[in-house]
């Protein structure tokens, strides 16, 4: 009995080691949080970075899939369909085109692109051009003497080249179409520059506001188009070839180089424009359109028609060069 009160007493403890904060489930838990989000936000992007027709043919394809392929419709034509081909050709082993892509729209992009690159090229040749024409100027001592009188510029139209007069130095003799000596030499060496582009050419003559009267009628509008004429000619005496002329016109004073001075003595001058191909294609129909409506109407060379001249003409102003 002794014995037993000397026995040892063994207390077992059940040691708890802690798990910081409820242990790893929470990792998993925000884990897939995340997942869930950044699934949420893919989805909103790809809803909406996606056309309508498309979320409809995603739907119907997903309501009845062999009807949206038998029948055809966005979302079972396309390139992107689960439905290989897609369409009415189940057979297609590549995606469809969309509706929007047919051929003929297709073909008008080309066409489009084709224009464009054409005006491009247009444009560096054009600049191209202006720059001879200005060396030649430059190296030239006649056309050198006269450089301030030839304005260079491309327009919407192409490479305009003008030939204005001086209050001392008028390109042509006082209130008539004959051209000054200096002035022949200087269309002369245009003319043989111009023959090595492939591009149309237009003139037209201007003179300034003063008035111009005679007995029979004949008025700034007959000069303009006399001297615009005689400055063809000249270009043709040069060496450019005579098919390159398109248009020949006489303008009068309608357009004014210097609107705030009519009278100004820039105003008289010839202006030749090297044609880019829309004016070219402008002017092609306008002279279709006069054919076809009037055929008497436009002269076999394309000359502006010169107006009968009877009897000596006088300016306004006596001695005023025009």
């Amino acid at each position: 009995m002794a014995d037993e009160g000397l026995r040892p007493i063994i207390v077992k403890r059940i040691k708890k080691t802690a798990g910081g904060h409820h242990g790893g489930a929470w990792k998993i838990a925000y884990a897939d949080f995340v997942t869930a989000m950044m699934a949420f936000f893919l989805l909103m992007w790809l809803l909406g970075s996606t056309t309508k027709g498309d979320l409809n043919g995603i739907s119907e394809y997903f309501k009845t899939p062999l009807k949206v392929a038998m029948a055809g419709g966005s979302g079972s034509g396309d390139s992107s369909s689960i439905l290989q081909g897609g369409g009415k050709d189940l057979t297609a082993r590549t995606g469809q085109v969309k509706k929007g892509d047919t051929p003929a729209q297709k073909k008008s992009y080309d066409l489009k692109a084709a224009r464009e690159a054409l005006a491009r090229e247009e444009g560096v040749r054009l600049g191209q051009l202006k720059a001879k024409l200005e060396a030649t100027i430059d190296a030239n001592p006649t056309m050198k003497k006269y450089k301030d009188q030839l304005l260079l510029d491309l327009t919407s139209e192409g490479l305009r080249i003008q030939i204005v007069d001086e209050q001392n130095r008028p390109m042509f003799a006082l209130a008539k179409a004959d051209l000054q000596p200096y002035t022949r030499e200087i269309l002369h060496v245009i003319g043989i520059v111009l023959n090595d582009v492939p591009n149309k050419i237009g003139l037209s003559g201007h003179t300034d506001s003063t008035p111009y009267f005679s007995d029979t009628g004949y008025s700034n509008w007959e000069l303009s188009s006399e001297r615009a004429n005689a400055s063809r000619r000249e270009l043709v005496i040069g060496g450019m070839d005579e098919k390159k002329i398109l248009r020949v016109v006489g303008l009068a004073s309608a357009a004014n180089l210097d609107r705030k001075d009519p009278f100004n003595p820039i105003n008289r001058r010839i202006s030749i424009i090297v044609m880019n191909k829309k004016t070219e294609e402008m002017v092609m129909r306008d002279n279709a359109t006069q054919t076809i409506a009037d055929p008497a109407a436009a002269d076999d060379e394309g000359d502006a028609a010169p107006a009968k001249r009877a009897g000596p003409a006088r300016p306004a102003t006596p001695g005023a060069a025009k």
